[in-house]
């Protein structure tokens, strides 16, 4: 196949190395990703500004195009400027260092890279190792290799991501994969607040994770038990259960 990489750790991470050392033994892989750090940028895209795309060389050899814009960014310039003549079988984001469950794919930029290939008419897997000091990019980019050899891509419906969070175990340590739903995983946050040396406030935003949804089928409570959550998630936001009671509410 041929697939189109992105993360949103920026292009010199160890995560979207070990991607692309998995995936090249048996595909064509492109990578377009942010030049720097871009984690927790969303679904965010640059209009006020022009991109730049730089070949970055490792080892002195060509190994992607590092642009200076966001993940989202990074797919839509890359599926329809960089490589538009090149017909993608498959977009993957990653791999992400930490987890990307519950609402953290609200602010996840992995994840809205995904998104944006599923936007842009690919199917489309984000994919995230579940720990964030020491992760074994090993391990996900085995399970990469696994599941595309479970599934056919082309049957992942339109407008969809398959979001893939990993264990941070040794892959043979691995139970399995389970299809999970997104759970209510999110954060407490708060602000601790400072002052400069001119007597101005600023803060640095920190929280702690609240972890109450513990059915079975949410992605962090099967990742906590050593299996890969997949959880396939649709662009649109509608809340559908919601939506006929509203409507009964306000048209009747």
């Amino acid at each position: 196949m041929k697939i189109l990489i992105s993360n949103d750790d920026g292009i010199m991470a160890p995560g979207i190395s070990v991607l692309k050392n998995y995936l090249e033994k048996d595909h064509e892989v492109y990578i377009v990703a942010p030049d720097v750090e871009r984690s927790a940028t969303g679904h965010a895209i640059t209009i006020r500004n022009p991109l730049w795309a730089k070949k970055v060389e490792i080892n002195q050899e060509f190994f992607g195009y590092a642009v200076n814009g966001t993940p989202a960014d990074c797919i839509k310039l890359g599926a329809l400027a960089i490589y538009k003549d090149i017909d993608f079988d498959l977009v993957i984001s990653g791999i992400n260092r930490g987890a990307n469950m519950g609402t953290d794919i609200l602010y996840s930029g992995t994840v809205s890279a995904a998104l944006e290939g599923a936007i842009t008419g690919y199917p489309s897997i984000a994919v995230s190792s579940a720990e964030f000091n020491d992760p074994m990019f090993e391990t996900a980019g085995q399970v990469i290799i696994d599941l595309l050899n479970k599934i056919d891509v082309k049957k992942i419906p339109e407008f969809t991501t398959l979001n893939v969070n990993v264990p941070n175990i040794p892959i043979d340590e691995i139970k399995g994969f389970k299809v999970t739903r997104q759970s209510t995983r999110r954060y407490e946050d708060y602000f601790d607040e400072r002052t400069d040396p001119y007597g101005n406030s600023y803060y640095w935003m920190l929280g702690k994770i609240v972890e109450d949804d513990d059915t079975e089928n949410s992605d962090y409570h099967y990742v906590n038990k050593n299996y890969v959550s997949i959880t396939p998630l649709s662009v649109f936001l509608t809340n559908k259960e919601y939506l006929d009671k509203l409507i009964r509410v306000i048209e009747e």
